[in-house]
């Protein structure tokens, strides 16, 4: 969908806070694009600690596997992962989808967001998970742009939405760890 389009859903409440204009001067750039909206990264992370553990099961990946982290900088290990969430809340048309890619500026550095779908009726912050795999530590910036997202509208609304089957992860608050039900 273009900037025109992206423009008037956000108006109705589809990402809150919005910013209409792309924000780039000395900050990894966020705000409204041609087709997307540079999303923003917060303050709190959940960078993996994996102490005593010889694999990554998601079936019992619990809080004791993090280590909880506010600040403007995160450093995320070299090899290793962190979780973030969204500045943004958003709330995604019943007549929509939207993925999120990573921004080419971390990717250059070895950082990998992992690409995500944002089903249609999904609201929430959404729990960015950030790969370094570089062999030294990285930098995460947050209130500064992490990763895209990119609005696809159908030509009809879908029979059964996220909020229709009562998604695990609707209307999340805060870094949600995964989820098995």
């Amino acid at each position: 969908m273009n900037d025109i389009w992206i423009k008037e859903k956000a108006s109705k409440g589809m990402i809150e806070p919005f910013s209409d204009k792309q924000i780039r001067e000395n900050v990894i750039s966020y705000g409204l694009s041609s087709y997307g909206y540079d999303m923003r990264i917060a303050d709190d992370f959940k960078i993996f600690a994996g102490i005593n553990h010889k694999f990554i099961d998601p079936k019992e990946l619990g809080p004791n596997n993090f280590i909880d982290f506010k600040g403007s900088i995160c450093v995320i290990p070299p090899n290793s992962f962190a979780l973030g969430r969204s500045v943004e809340y958003f709330r995604i048309p019943r007549e929509t989808i939207a993925i999120c890619l990573g921004k080419s500026t971390y990717a250059r550095c070895g950082i990998i967001i992992n690409i995500t779908p944002l089903e249609p009726e999904w609201e929430g912050y959404v729990t960015i998970e950030i790969s370094n795999t570089a062999p030294l530590p990285a930098k995460i910036y947050a209130n500064e742009g992490i990763a895209q997202i990119l609005f696809l509208e159908a030509s009809e609304v879908c029979d059964k939405s996220y909020a229709d089957r009562a998604g695990k992860y609707q209307a999340q608050k805060e870094i949600t760890l995964p989820k098995i039900e």
